[in-house]
Parts: structure tokens; C-alpha cells; sequence
């Protein structure tokens, strides 16, 4: 599949790096449009109407959110590049959208590229944008969603309506409050471990991620029961500092 791609960085020597790995490494990409001016760059795109696009994150005269908040309907995949910033790469992997860290390794953009196709394929990507835009301007962690991989597609849920992850077999069972049905992702406890490491999230035991914020009872033999009820076991050798994290919750 060949899509086309526009890219908006405001540092030319990045924008030139970018474009010549795109030209040498990823054949299915087709640069149409590249700019230093995110206002330009929402021009480009409102006008050439891209299925990809490259944004810098952090420009001086508006960020890669800003620009995308100016679209109304932001309908094309997004490969986010940044040097630094944690908390945008954090908000970033909540919603299932690419990113690179400067300077761009060849492998990374290669993967990335070949995801983001795929992700075009499967015609993901305004509600993914759309999350981005809401969880950015949500300033507890709890009303903000993440984007879960399962087997039928991605689903879009709350954070707070997670009660725990279940590791099972390399998947992952989500269980979920208010007797929602639990569902099964196809990824590992490990990846919602690492992408709600910043979270009120923690691993009890190498196949149990639980909400914190949904703790009903600790016991002292080594168990914790949720709000529903079910009693979960704490590892031996987590037990300290999770009763430690426990302690110094606001």
C-alpha cells in the first residue's frame, strides 16, 4: 500500500534528515507536502488532505497538539517526533499513536512507517486523534481512556472503569467495575504495565496489574480485595513497597 505523507518539523535540518530516511527506507511512503510553519502545515493539510502525517512536537509558534487540535476532523495516521518531552510520549502511547525520539533511528521509523500503514488500513485514526485531543485538556488521570488492543479491533476505554488486568498465557483479561463484561487483549500484562507505569496502576504480582483507586481492603497475610470483591495476592517481594506506594496515596 502506498500512502501519501506530509511532514512538519520547524528545524530544516531535522525536516531534510526526516525526508531523506523516508525517501531511502520506506519505499510505501509518498512525501506531498513538508513545511517549518505549523500554520502552513495546517494549511497543507486541510488542502492535500494527507494520510499521513509527521509532526513535531515541540515548535515555537504552536505544538504538534496545538496544530492537530486546529483540524476539525483529523482523519489521517500521526507520527510524532520529539526530543524529550515524557509526558507527551505518555499521552501519546495511551491512544495507540506513533511516535519517534529525535534523532530518528532507521529502525524505529521503518517499524513505526510499517504500523502506521496498517493502522491506515484499518481506518483507526480519527478516534484515535480525537481521544489525544480530550485526554490532553483532562487533568486527572482517572477521566482520561486508553486505547486497548484486543482481538476484534482497539477499544476505547475509561481509565477508572478498570478494576485489573489479569495476565493469561501471554494475553491480557481486563475486569472492568459495574459488572462490565471482562475482554481479552492480545497483548501481555507487560505492555499495560510499562504504559501505565506513570499511573495510579501497580503490579502485584507478575499477573495481576491492579487500579489503586479501587482498593477496598488490604490484608495483612498478603491479599488485597477490590471493589468487587475479588481478592488478588500481593508478591512477597512487592509487598513492602506497594504497602510503601499505599501509605503516600493523597
Amino acid at each position: 500500500m502506498i500512502v501519501t505523507a506530509i511532514l512538519v518539523d520547524d528545524e530544516r535540518k531535522a525536516l531534510a534528515i526526516l525526508k531523506n530516511k523516508l525517501e531511502r527506507l520506506c519505499p510505501n511512503v509518498t512525501i506531498i507536502g513538508e513545511t517549518q510553519n505549523p500554520i502552513e502545515g495546517i494549511e497543507l493539510i486541510k488542502k492535500l488532505k494527507p494520510q499521513l502525517v509527521f509532526l513535531d512536537i515541540a515548535m515555537p509558534e504552536m505544538s504538534g497538539f496545538d496544530l492537530l487540535s486546529e483540524i476539525d476532523s483529523p482523519d489521517f495516521e500521526i507520527i510524532f517526533a520529539t526530543a524529550f518531552d515524557n509526558y507527551a510520549i505518555e499521552a501519546i502511547k495511551h491512544c495507540a499513536i506513533g511516535y519517534l525520539v529525535k534523532p530518528v533511528d532507521n529502525e524505529d521509523l521503518v517499524e513505526t512507517v510499517n504500523k502506521a500503514i496498517q493502522n491506515i488500513e484499518d481506518k483507526s485514526a480519527l478516534k484515535k486523534n480525537r481521544l489525544l485531543i480530550e485526554n490532553l485538556g483532562v487533568q486527572t488521570f482517572q477521566n482520561k481512556k486508553i486505547v486497548i488492543p484486543s482481538q476484534e479491533g482497539l477499544e476505547f476505554v475509561k481509565m477508572s472503569d478498570i478494576l485489573h488486568f489479569e495476565g493469561d498465557n501471554g494475553y491480557t483479561k481486563i475486569h472492568f467495575v459495574n459488572n462490565r463484561k471482562s475482554m481479552l487483549s492480545s497483548h501481555s500484562i507487560g505492555y499495560f504495565n510499562k504504559l501505565l507505569a506513570n499511573q495510579s496502576f501497580y503490579l502485584i504480582h507478575k499477573s495481576y496489574l491492579i487500579n489503586i483507586s479501587h482498593i477496598k481492603k488490604y490484608l495483612n497475610e498478603g491479599y488485597i480485595i477490590l471493589e468487587d470483591n475479588s481478592k488478588l495476592p500481593v508478591s512477597r517481594n512487592r509487598r513492602q513497597d506497594f504497602f510503601n506506594k499505599l501509605k503516600n496515596i493523597p
